[in-house]
């Protein structure tokens, strides 16, 4: 409860009673907080206060305003960095998450133009095409597109990439060392079919990453991935 002896301001003690039911789950995500009358009421402080912790915890992102209906619990973010190769399985692990993948396609297309001068490969040549679906604890995050060659890969199976990352199939079962990626991003509005696929609302924000990974000179995967918006923050270091 609030302490009014205690040296720490009404508000910061109110907005650390918020914070610990937020985190333990107690307000739920996207779950309506009580209004400010029933907080006033509860713990026994101004409207002002109750106002002013309100805006404290929207600038620190722990809750959002819809206006005319009230204060919600934000959706958790996961913090990406950019400043060096990751996996999305491996960062999932680290956060205490359960990754897992769903293929929805694979394929082998040839090459167009565009595919071509990514991977620097020949036109027409042929890549394999694997759409996925990335989850962790089966709440859809990433819907991404990979091509890799099929001369390097050529006996990759959907059965393999359904049960095994694939840079580990790609280590294991090819001796692939991967030396760097390069990787762009930028702000995008779902698509109906990533919507789709990731539970959100079409045109709802997200995050669009473009990677090209190499094997010394030879490029072994272009991918596109679009993150959901509202469960990603990237970041880069600068130095």
């Amino acid at each position: 409860m609030i302490e009014k002896d205690n040296r720490l301001p009404l508000y910061y003690q109110l907005m650390d009673i918020l914070l610990e039911k937020i985190e333990k789950g107690e307000l739920a995500e996207q779950e309506q907080l009580p209004s400010e009358r029933e907080l006033c009421e509860t713990y026994k402080v101004s409207r002002t206060t109750v106002r002013q912790t309100m805006q404290e915890l929207e600038k620190g992102g722990y809750i959002y305003k819809v206006h005319g209906k009230g204060s919600y619990v934000s959706p958790k973010t996961y913090k990406q960095s950019l400043v060096e190769f990751y996996s999305f399985t491996e960062e999932m692990k680290k956060i205490g998450k359960h990754p897992s993948t769903q293929v929805v396609s694979f394929e082998k297309v040839p090459c167009d133009s565009t595919i071509s001068k990514s991977m620097k490969l020949p036109v027409e040549e042929e890549v394999f095409k694997i759409t996925r679906l990335r989850l962790a604890d089966e709440e859809p995050m990433i819907y991404e597109t990979s091509y890799v060659p099929v001369g390097r890969f050529t006996n990759l199976t959907k059965e393999q990439l359904e049960y095994t990352p694939m840079y580990e199939i790609f280590r294991s079962q090819y001796d692939v060392t991967i030396t760097r990626a390069l990787e762009s991003f930028n702000a995008v509005s779902a698509e109906k079919q990533a919507a789709a696929m990731l539970t959100i609302e079409e045109n709802s924000p997200c995050l669009r990453l473009e990677r090209i990974t190499y094997e010394d000179q030879d490029v072994i995967e272009y991918t596109i991935s679009i993150a959901r918006g509202d469960k990603f923050t990237y970041t880069v270091e600068l130095k």
